[in-house]
């Protein structure tokens, strides 16, 4: 079985994983009411953006350690905090709790990936030049 080489942040699984669940997000909360326009809309659209965005920029700090896991880190938070947010649209009566708990348990595997980069950042750091 061949493995594809990992040349930028979207070849990441847990990257495309994110992108999708973040798209995912932006289409259900199409449907939100107006007034959650500049709360709950935006709040669970920024969050669930942010978790590729700080991977993408975990993945261009790879020359170093603690700036790589630092946003590794920031993305895990925000993967958390995106499901904060589809806990609030459930209680607020937006969005299924069927809905929600699939997208949650995306949520989870995202972390779990993203805890074990964290745990073990060596084979994606890159070598620094003497």
């Amino acid at each position: 079985m061949e493995t594809k080489k990992i040349q930028t942040h979207k070849d990441l699984d847990v990257y495309n994983m994110a992108f999708k669940s973040a798209m995912e997000i932006f289409e259900l909360t199409k449907k939100f009411p107006p007034e959650e326009k500049y709360s709950l809309t935006d709040q669970i659209r920024r969050s669930s953006r942010s978790v590729c965005a700080n991977l993408a920029e975990a993945w261009r700090k790879r020359r170093y350690l603690g700036s790589f896991v630092l946003k590794l880190n920031d993305s895990e938070a925000e993967a958390a905090e995106t499901q904060t947010w589809l806990d609030f649209a459930v209680a607020s009566g937006y969005l299924s709790a069927e809905k929600s708990q699939g997208i949650y348990q995306e949520y989870d595997f995202i972390i779990g990936k993203l805890v074990n980069m964290i745990a073990h950042p060596e084979p994606w750091l890159l070598p620094v030049k003497k």
